[in-house]
């Protein structure tokens, strides 16, 4: 591998840094163009639910066996309300158009370790849907686990929240970001440039790339206009 000459790398960079902040201010405008004409906003909201028992006059023992089930449910529980039994629904309570495989790739379901808890996160382009969503998801889902094992031990932690910010859109960050990434790849370029530039530019770059010995310089003379041939 070719030995690089830091100082000499140097001031080629040097020599096109306004290429490397062209392109930099380049990247800038093409991210702020995206952001704000083809980037849709995005909201989320979310709600907790946690499974708690339903007898107040269950002994400890069984309470806690209660707690273990209900721990080892939370997987199920978690799949149920991405089912298309809930998620049809949701559809035909807030007539939405979209079918059920599309409204449950918004709908993310997470469980807290070690805990009984289960929250379910809607993300959707309206952020009043996206509680609505979330809301009625998390009361089909109640409804449907009192059918299917007969239990009414799923209350709300938490609401529903209204987001008034979009996840997807953080200007200072994505244009900071677009800045990154358009001067590291037009540095990257001028670095390819001068790395397979081979070409003889003065005496001294034949003495260091080809080894020989300078025995004198022909230096080229401007002919004057009004000059003798």
């Amino acid at each position: 591998m070719e030995e690089i000459n830091l100082a000499e790398l140097f001031r080629f960079l040097m020599s096109k840094i306004k290429f490397i902040l062209l392109m930099s201010m380049v990247s800038v405008g093409l991210c702020m163009f995206y952001i704000t004409f083809l980037l849709t906003p995005m909201y989320h909201s979310s709600t907790t639910l946690i499974l708690v028992g339903n007898n107040e006059n269950q002994n400890l023992s069984l309470v806690q066996s209660e707690v273990n089930l209900n721990q080892n449910l939370v997987t199920t529980y978690s799949e149920i309300v991405k089912s298309r039994s809930v998620l049809n629904q949701v559809i035909e309570e807030l007539g939405l158009s979209c079918n059920a495989e599309e409204l449950s790739g918004r709908i993310h379901v997470t469980s807290i370790e070690d805990t009984e808890i289960i929250k379910i996160q809607v993300s959707n382009e309206d952020s009043e849907m996206a509680k609505e969503i979330a809301t009625a998801t998390s009361e089909v889902f109640r409804k449907e686990i009192q059918k299917i094992y007969k239990l009414t031990n799923v209350s709300v932690v938490d609401e529903a929240s209204l987001e008034r910010d979009p996840y997807n859109i953080n200007i200072t960050k994505q244009l900071l970001i677009a800045a990154i990434i358009g001067f590291g790849g037009a540095s990257a370029l001028a670095f390819l440039v001068f790395y397979f530039d081979t070409t003889i530019k003065s005496s001294k770059d034949i003495e260091e790339k080809l080894g020989l010995a300078i025995l004198g310089n022909v230096t080229v003379a401007n002919k004057n206009k009004g000059g003798k041939k």
